[in-house]
């Protein structure tokens, strides 16, 4: 087994580098925007595919089997259903996001609320997805030592390496078509490995249906109502004000192909989210005792699964994780160029100069993101982190901003640092083994948006009829 896999992974990898210098040359990588976004140039499907790739990585195939795997099939596909009904939420935005062409999350701040409202919204972003790009080397760190003799740690540092190097080449360019492939192989690897677990190892649905555990099947895994929102709402918060899906509906080729492509990253999801539910909650009974985060990538071994469906399956699942923790260090390193590098001469960050200091900034913000994911016990436990920091802080604030002209910088400051300080306190002080911070952090900044909103609005927006 171990030859099949290194053979596939080496085919993968060499795929990987070859379109990393097909687009790292200087003909298509012109200037900043290309690398930020790809020249809006995506087409339908490329664009769905990145989409879906993006959002759907080490936090669905190992932090979302993780939940599985603990609380049953039909509380995880409550906690899937936050994607899911993000995305649809998401066709709302398309135009709003669209209209205003802001490369950047901090740019959209910036218009709104000011230039200080435009650095803690950096700060901020920066934070939530390095976070999320940490729990990606840790899930390919996974995979590479189920695919050859390392350990997980090694493991990950070989990941940490190819995303940083992903991340440097070729932009959103070399990203976008990497996904692209990476989606097919890993939806191709997930289908046919549960075809056959369902075969030979589980019975069938009925076979499925009478192994699981009783405690599994209830609607709600043993959770309670607040317990379970925890895990929907990071997730569902974050798909709508997520930088990367803003920024990918820039890349559009035009309105149309934005919403087409987002029509097409909804039915990836459901495709890639229905396996993973039913593979994780069968490693439920037929990997019992198995650490959590591994009850898809489990079932690649050798006594559930022939080499070439493991190796498949493996292989996909490492694609996909990649390039989704390149483009959360993609985008990470937009923030850097445009929001503070070039914030007051942004001209220049069109030129080869503003590429060069998005490529540096991707490979510090790799070495941050290892560091980070040194201290969460978990990748659940990272993902909850890292969503809830973006979700709770950033997103009420910047829907404010598409939709609500009353809210101004007083709001919008006094939101994303109430959002971030109750996150941090719920974390450190390890409430959140109880009960997700999203739970308790939301409320907070949202109740501090509205009022502040009502005491301080935005004076543009004190002469107008209030709209919200």
């Amino acid at each position: 087994m171990a030859a099949l896999n290194v053979t596939l992974l080496v085919l993968y990898l060499g795929f990987m580098a070859v379109v990393a210098l097909r687009f790292s040359r200087a003909s298509s990588m012109r200037d900043g925007e290309d690398f930020v976004l790809a020249g809006r140039s995506l087409s339908t499907t490329v664009l769905g595919a990145t989409m879906l790739a993006t959002f759907v990585g080490s936090g669905s195939i190992v932090g979302g089997a993780n939940f599985v795997y603990t609380y049953g099939p039909i509380a995880g596909m409550f906690f899937f259903a936050g994607t899911l009904i993000g995305i649809l939420c998401l066709l709302i935005l398309v135009t709003r996001v669209r209209t205003g062409g802001f490369r950047t999350v901090p740019e959209l701040f910036q218009d709104r609320y000011g230039t200080a409202a435009r650095y803690i919204g950096t700060v901020m972003i920066i934070i939530a997805f390095v976070g999320i790009t940490a729990y990606q080397f840790t899930g390919a760190g996974y995979i590479i030592s189920l695919l050859v003799p390392v350990s997980e740690t090694q493991g990950a540092i070989v990941a940490a390496v190819l995303v940083t190097v992903l991340s440097m080449s070729g932009g959103l360019k070399s990203v976008a078509w990497t996904d692209a492939i990476s989606s097919a192989l890993v939806v191709l690897g997930l289908f046919v490995c549960l075809i056959y677990v369902f075969a030979t190892d589980v019975g069938g649905l009925g076979g499925y249906v009478d192994r699981l555990d009783p405690a599994l099947r209830t609607v709600t895994g043993g959770l309670g109502p607040l317990a379970l929102l925890g895990y929907f709402l990071p997730v569902f918060l974050l798909i709508l004000g997520d930088q990367n899906m803003h920024q990918r509906l820039s890349a559009a080729r035009d309105s149309r192909t934005a919403v087409r492509a987002t029509l097409l990253f909804f039915g990836g999801a459901l495709l890639m989210i229905t396996p993973i539910v039913l593979l994780a909650s069968s490693s439920s009974f037929l990997l019992p005792g198995i650490e959590a985060d591994t009850a898809v990538l489990a079932l690649a071994g050798g006594d559930i699964t022939p080499p070439v469906v493991g190796g498949l399956l493996l292989v996909g699942a490492f694609a996909l994780i990649v390039t989704t923790g390149s483009s959360y260090l993609l985008t990470s390193s937009a923030n850097i160029v445009y929001d503070v590098v070039f914030l007051r001469r942004p001209e220049r960050a069109g030129g080869p100069l503003g590429v060069l200091v998005g490529r540096s900034s991707v490979l510090v913000l790799a070495v941050l993101a290892f560091v980070m994911v040194q201290f969460f016990p978990s990748v659940l436990a990272l993902q909850m982190y890292a969503y809830t920091m973006y979700g709770a802080a950033l997103t009420p604030v910047i829907l404010a901003a598409l939709f609500w002209r009353r809210v101004g910088a007083v709001a919008a400051i006094a939101t994303i640092v109430v959002g971030g300080a109750v996150t941090v306190f719920w974390e450190a002080t390890g409430r959140a083994d109880d009960l997700n911070s999203v739970v308790v952090s939301l409320p907070a900044a949202l109740a501090m948006l509205v009022v502040t909103a009502l005491v301080f609005p935005r004076r543009e927006a004190a002469e107008e009829p209030v709209a919200v």
